[in-house]
């Protein structure tokens, strides 16, 4: 095979492959248009609330937490990665990390989450993984460091710096990443509230699930 036809099926290939991932992007679902208030995000996407309910059950993060992680993370955008820095200012050149997906986690970690948890085929573009992904995050946080699943704000804190940046007290120097896990928390408490008065609509929506028996029960 020469060298042109080399090259042409090399540009080919590169050329399907975005078009798949444009594809991908495309079909995802859309950003919720309120997300200040997590009943109208589950009310868009009902998937969602069985994901992290799933999630807290196999993990033990509050839901309310989980979704709070994903809108500072993604603003619930599938597909978001960091915007790539610019060389001699105008030409787009590397990314300042691996980070992607609703959870924005970097391949390092995600790689130890398939092989712990995730699987093969686990997606950083689904919601199920993403928060599949955070609810193992975080119990690795409490095992590592004593933070409570109770504390959005140390637990978003140690998300942002790493169990060992956490430990280090790494944090204390980014006033941003501070301002940033006060915002979670503060996130966390108003979608526990609003989930409180709404999460009943969730519950038993299917018609396999006939209360008082439906999977997703409060206690």
């Amino acid at each position: 095979m020469n060298k042109t036809i080399k090259t042409t099926l090399r540009c080919l290939a590169i050329a399907s492959l975005a078009v798949v991932s444009t594809g991908c992007a495309m079909l995802a679902p859309a950003p919720p248009d309120d997300q200040s208030n997590v009943c109208e995000i589950f009310r868009e996407q009902p998937s969602w609330y069985d994901y992290a309910r799933d999630s807290q059950k196999a993990w033990g993060t509050p839901i309310a937490t989980q979704m709070a992680f994903i809108q500072q993370e993604s603003s619930f955008r599938s597909h978001v990665r960091p915007p790539r820095s610019r060389l001699l200012g105008f030409i787009p050149w590397r990314r300042p990390s691996s980070a992607r997906g609703y959870a924005q986690a970097q391949d390092p970690v995600w790689g130890e989450y398939e092989a712990d948890a995730g699987g093969l085929f686990a997606r950083r573009t689904h919601m199920k993984h993403a928060t599949d992904f955070i609810g193992w995050y975080n119990r690795r946080t409490q095992q590592q460091t004593g933070v409570s699943l109770n504390n959005p704000e140390h637990l978003y804190l140690a998300y942002h710096e790493g169990q060992g940046g956490y430990r280090r007290g790494s944090y204390r120097s980014k006033p941003q990443v501070m301002r940033a896990a006060r915002q979670v928390s503060s996130r966390a408490g108003r979608y526990q509230a609003q989930l409180s008065a709404c999460e009943a609509e969730f519950q038993c929506r299917r018609f396999y699930q006939v209360w008082p028996f439906c999977r997703g029960k409060r206690r």
